[in-house]
């Protein structure tokens, strides 16, 4: 899958994607990673991007040519093309599922200042938030969402790692232990260590169904 990050701090994305597994994954072949920055593409001097807003208010609004102009200078008839902005759908398991059966090129552009003139979403597919909080520009929720959509990828991470997550079937996933056995008192349950595989399934289930009861009981309705 083709991953076009569109930016004005390049560095903050190559920063990622040089570590751990998309690092990996990206010699493997198995994703593109491409960062480009929403300054190559403007027309005005000294790389300006951004603009007082019309109707006077705090802040700058970014353009319409550069982001614009940036986003048709990568895009291709399959790709699906979304603003990383607090005024999104929340960005949910489900929407990264729905997004890797629809295409194998995502764009996502990154906000900063006081966002983006409201003209550019006549380019984009839609607008993404990655929760009811702001930030100081899309590159965090850019690289979440990528990592997100990067473990559906069929050789990205294992099978069983995959096939386990939390929401994968609705809940959370189930707790997991290491050495040693027993950590200031508080103990690996029985079950773990018994060998008995069937024991192990049942266990894990219920505990599914605990975990999520618990923390996040708004998923089992």
């Amino acid at each position: 899958m083709r991953f076009d990050i569109l930016t004005l701090f390049p560095d903050i994305i190559k920063s990622y994607i040089n570590e751990s597994i998309i690092k990996r994954a990206i010699n493997k072949g198995l994703i593109e990673v491409n960062v480009i920055n929403i300054r190559d593409y403007t027309l005005l001097k000294n790389g300006q991007v951004d603009d007082t807003p019309y109707g006077g208010g705090r802040g700058m609004v970014l353009m319409c040519e550069p982001v614009v102009r940036a986003i048709e200078a990568v895009k291709d008839d399959d790709a699906l093309v979304y603003l990383l902005t607090p005024q999104g759908q929340i960005f949910k398991h489900e929407l990264a599922q729905n997004i890797v059966d629809k295409t194998k090129h995502l764009i996502l552009v990154c906000g900063h200042y006081e966002g983006f003139d409201e003209r550019i979403l006549n380019f984009v597919d839609g607008e993404i938030s990655i929760g009811d909080f702001v930030l100081t520009g899309g590159e965090l929720p850019a690289l979440m969402i990528m990592d997100a959509i990067a473990r559906f990828i069929p050789g990205v991470i294992n099978d069983e790692s995959f096939n386990n997550d939390s929401f994968r079937d609705g809940l959370l996933d189930y707790p997991e232990y290491t050495k040693p056995r027993d950590f200031r008192g508080y103990k690996v349950p029985d079950v773990l260590l018994n060998g008995d595989h069937k024991k192990i399934d049942e266990y894990r289930k219920q505990e599914k169904l605990r975990a999520t009861m618990e923390k996040r009981p708004d998923l089992l309705k």
